[in-house]
């Protein structure tokens, strides 16, 4: 490792550990991050590189993924020991590598982590090996890291295998860890009998880090560990450190870490741009957004036989049909404008829950011409319905940082919202003191309940209908807003700056 003196800026060698980056893989925003984040460091001047399993989507993402003469094994018991080798490509932007470990027992399966019935039974050995495997395969690529940035729990076990076995990894052990917190929710918990596949000795099991009431807890071990700790907003690192949000490990947060840093994810502007946006139909900017939005409707209506009209309010949805994003709330409104006519009409782009799944099919087979519905994922599609609606709704339970809001925001589609996590992070509500000092973007539900949902949707339509100039307004706002990538990795090189101070004994930067 480079040495580091307080107050001066050197170049890091930062890897990134991770099961999702776009467009390799992706179930959620942790690809969106690890897909971007790492260019945008490597564009401060540092130099990033980005581990991440081989899995079977990788070969369709359009990138070239090529073959190296790389390979190791892995013991994973006493008595197997699993081989590996390297694929490797790169990011679609800069000249960031991604190094993949292609194991394909473990890895070449359709879905990332489950099936439609669910986990797989064998995920706990599958990241276990991905840990070992990622710290063997930094040592055959050869470099000096000074930073190891580790995402959501697959990754959680490095940081403790680093600082229970240095001896085992010791071009790794002089590194800076960070782990990062996507979701709080999804810890990778698993029966203590699964510890035999880390190859530690059975005496680091133990309540400080690996064990939680009596399991194997992956995140757990990688917070009680690292070097640093963050997440993908200020507000969602306070709601972690309470019993509400904290899923248990809010202790863990409160035990030898001063506090955890929330850095808000960032989007593209490169890719989501109203402007230049080749997916969509009709590109528009501040200057003819009320033109643009109203044609790229008519293209929605079109694409899902909905009525056409240039005035019906349309409100879009897109992602994971799950009990977080707030299908508690939102079915019943959507029933209740349906069955009474409301002018409204709605498109849904999103796949999971199968009774949520179902529940939408009925009503889109029974309202046709209100409500347009796409079960899966669209990239292109959901670029569409952002150009093309009027409001987004994302009434999520809790939302750690949240990206459609950002999306929303730039293509001028008001979010409702929660007031929660990183929506309430990058959401201004719309009221007398925020028209008045012009920071209004969007419309917070006042009580978190189907009838809070459906007053802040009515509020939101009493000013578009009723004061055009005052919507106008709040459109502009969110608009011109910048809540760009730039923004988001210059304070995690500062982050990353400050952990390899503490890692050398330096003190804070």
């Amino acid at each position: 490792m480079q040495q580091f003196h307080p107050g001066e800026r050197e170049i890091l060698n930062i890897v990134y550990l991770t099961t999702e980056a776009v467009p390799f893989a992706k179930t959620g925003g942790l690809a969106d991050v690890c897909g971007t984040l790492p260019w945008k460091v490597a564009e401060l001047g540092h130099r990033a590189a980005v581990i991440m399993p081989a899995f079977r989507s990788i070969h369709s993402s359009g990138i070239e993924v090529e073959t190296t003469d790389v390979s190791f094994a892995v013991p994973m018991s006493d008595r197997k020991l699993v081989g590996a080798r390297l694929l490797k490509s790169t990011l679609p932007y800069g000249d960031v590598p991604v190094w993949f470990i292609d194991q394909p027992q473990y890895f070449d399966r359709d879905g990332l982590y489950g099936d439609r019935s669910g986990d797989y039974a064998d995920n706990a050995e599958r990241f276990t090996f991905f840990c070992r495997a990622a710290l063997t395969a930094i040592a055959r690529i050869g470099w000096a890291v000074d930073v190891l940035h580790c995402n959501d729990w697959q990754t959680g076990l490095i940081p403790a295998l680093i600082k229970s076995a240095p001896n085992v990894f010791p071009w790794v052990r002089n590194a800076a860890t960070v782990m990062t917190i996507h979701n709080m929710a999804y810890q990778g918990q698993f029966p203590a009998s699964a510890f035999s596949w880390t190859g530690l000795d059975w005496s680091y099991f133990r309540h400080e880090s690996f064990e939680f009431y009596g399991n194997l807890n992956f995140l757990k071990a990688g917070l009680a560990t690292a070097d640093q700790i963050t997440t993908v907003s200020p507000r969602y690192a306070q709601e972690i450190q309470t019993p509400q949000h904290g899923c248990g490990l809010d202790g863990v947060l409160g035990s030898g870490h001063d506090h955890v840093t929330g850095i808000t994810n960032g989007i593209d502007p490169t890719i989501w741009d109203p402007a230049n946006d080749s997916k969509i139909e009709h590109p528009y900017d501040t200057t003819d957004w009320q033109s643009g939005k109203t044609a790229n409707k008519v293209s929605i209506q079109r694409r899902f036989d909905l009525k056409l009209s240039r005035e019906v309010p349309l409100i879009g949805l897109v992602g994971r049909l799950a009990e977080q994003k707030g299908w508690d709330l939102i079915l019943p409104v959507l029933r209740w404008h349906l069955e009474q006519g409301r002018p409204t009409q709605w498109v849904v782009l999103g796949s999971g829950d199968p009774r949520v799944e179902f529940e939408l099919s009925s009503l889109a087979k029974e309202f046709g011409d209100q409500f347009g519905l796409h079960v899966g994922f669209d990239e292109a599609l959901a670029h569409q319905i952002e150009a093309a609606s009027d409001l987004f709704l994302m009434p999520s339970h809790y939302e750690p940082c949240g990206l459609n809001q950002l999306y929303s925001l730039r293509y001028g589609a008001v979010p409702v919202v929660t007031e929660t996590g990183g929506l309430a992070d990058t959401v201004v509500d719309c009221n007398e003191e925020t028209l008045a000092d012009r920071t209004a973007t969007g419309f917070y539900l006042h009580e978190v309940s189907p009838v809070g949902l459906d007053d802040a949707i009515g509020r939101a339509l009493q000013l578009r209908y009723h004061d055009p100039k005052k919507w106008e307004q709040i459109v502009l706002t969110g608009m011109n807003q910048d809540w760009s990538w730039r923004k988001s990795a210059c304070q995690y090189v500062e982050l990353y700056d400050r952990a390899v101070s503490l890692k050398q004994g330096l003190g804070k930067v």
